[in-house]
């Protein structure tokens, strides 16, 4: 695709400033915690696969999940584990492309080709499918392996997916949590793939747009830059920018070599955003270069000091510190993004685990004017839990994949800044765990694919009739 028609096909600047979400920054004069009518109720649905209960949703819907871990890719290998982020792109005939991660840690080998990999002991990856509208699976393949963690990322308009390795493991830095031998990799990870539509990725790394635990990447298509967010469980992340060294829609694809940067806050060094806020909080914003994006230690540090390493030089320039940065998508010359425990803890909620004391924040940050807004917090757990993932509907309402300790939702935030539930995520056995993640609508919005994330995981198919509410 040429430049001109690249723009061309992208919102305008003006309708980014009216924008169908610009109800959402005031929504909350009672602490963001505003009900919206939603489909209705949620009831129990059997899979048209099996027939087994695994997703409450409202009536006239119905799914189809597909491509559990175990199963076969059409080139005989087995799908592995945890599905994570996923995005879905126009197919022939009708179908839909999806290209999905694998979130899988540790030296355990990589799926599919080892000879193809890109560090062969490391599990992650993605896989690239074409599906129907009912989710079934009419071609499976991997497309990049040998990679980590790759938790999101996001997808390109000329015809790409970004992939995400949210960790810094590699031979040269300490065991994680997990305690997995990082002595056994051979490569360092910590890094973002693009992965074509067509045939496999070429499994290099973009060492310039950074080595940290990346989440996910939203994509500008007026100035070809890149918008990376950080999950640093246990310390402050950062949101960021990777403007490359020409624009993809000129190169056709994603190029090393350029900038790296890290957003701040004017006149507030250092700013704390990671705490709770007032409904619709405004703030004008700048950036800061990374010098060292691409860190190699030696000595073998800590896990926990590594992966700092790039944050810390972003703060000590003045970045803002958020709480675990995860989800994000651009919508009309706006970059919406999830801070999972951002926030304050609310009277009666427990506060989770790691940095961050909050129930969820969604940012909203106008590439156009480099204003950033406080679109939504959460009040309560209850009314929305640990967000994640997002996506955004053909009518402009943000899909949001909950990671809470209780039961997980799929939830709609609309423009005016209700929220609502669309989908709970029935017990999965012997996994308390698992989590939505990776929601999508494919083409012409007929279908909504998601993962459930869990010791296993799947792919689901949802549709119905979307006419009924925000979706």
């Amino acid at each position: 695709m040429d430049r001109r028609r690249f723009l061309t096909r992208t919102a305008t600047i003006a309708a980014g400033i009216a924008g169908p979400f610009a109800g959402v920054a005031c929504a909350g004069a009672q602490g963001g915690a505003r009900p919206a009518p939603g489909y209705g109720r949620l009831r129990p649905v059997r899979d048209q696969r099996d027939g087994v209960v695994r997703l409450h949703l409202p009536d006239g819907f119905k799914y189809r999940s597909f491509n559990a871990a175990g199963e076969k890719f059409s080139d005989g290998s087995a799908v592995p584990g945890r599905h994570d982020g996923m995005a879905a792109f126009a197919g022939p005939r009708g179908s839909a492309i999806l290209v999905r991660n694998h979130e899988v840690n540790g030296p355990v080998g990589a799926f599919g080709d080892r000879a193809r990999a890109y560090d062969p002991m490391a599990g992650g990856g993605t896989a690239t499918l074409r599906v129907s509208r009912y989710g079934e699976v009419l071609k499976s393949l991997p497309s990049l392996n040998g990679t980590m963690m790759n938790c999101s990322g996001g997808p390109m308009p000329w015809g790409a997916w970004v992939s995400c390795e949210e960790t810094v493991n590699g031979p040269d830095v300490g065991d994680d949590h997990t305690g997995g031998d990082n002595s056994k990799l051979t490569e360092k990870h910590g890094y973002i793939f693009e992965v074509p539509l067509k045939g496999r990725a070429t499994a290099r790394p973009i060492r310039s747009a950074g080595r940290f635990a990346h989440e996910s990447v939203a994509f500008d298509p007026q100035t070809g830059t890149l918008y990376l967010t950080e999950d640093n469980f246990g310390f402050p992340s950062g949101f960021y920018r990777y403007i490359p060294p020409r624009h993809p829609a000129q190169a056709g694809r994603l190029l090393d070599g350029g900038r790296l940067q890290m957003l701040a806050v004017k006149g507030r060094k250092s700013a704390d955003l990671s705490v709770g806020h007032p409904p619709g909080a405004a703030f004008g914003t700048e950036w800061v270069d990374i010098d060292e994006p691409d860190p190699s230690f030696t000595g073998r540090p800590s896990n926990d000091h590594a992966v700092q390493a790039v944050g810390k030089q972003g703060r000590a320039a003045g970045g803002a510190i958020f709480s675990r940065l995860e989800g994000a998508v651009y919508h009309q010359g706006t970059v919406y993004f999830v801070s999972t425990q951002g926030g304050d803890t609310a009277q009666g909620d427990t506060p989770p685990d790691g940095f961050g004391k909050g129930r969820g924040q969604v940012w909203a940050y106008e590439t156009w004017s480099g204003r950033l807004k406080l679109a939504y917090q959460s009040p309560r757990a209850a009314t929305l839990d640990l967000p994640d993932n997002v996506t955004v509907s053909g009518r402009g309402t943000l899909v949001l994949s909950e990671d809470g300790e209780g039961d997980n939702y799929l939830r709609g935030l609309t423009r005016a800044g209700g929220v609502f539930d669309f989908c709970r995520l029935a017990p999965v056995a012997g996994d308390a765990g698992a989590e939505f993640a990776g929601s999508t609508f494919g083409p012409g919005g007929h279908t909504l694919y998601v993962n459930v994330q869990s010791k296993q995981g799947r792919s689901f198919a949802i549709w119905g009739p979307w006419q009924r509410g925000a979706f």
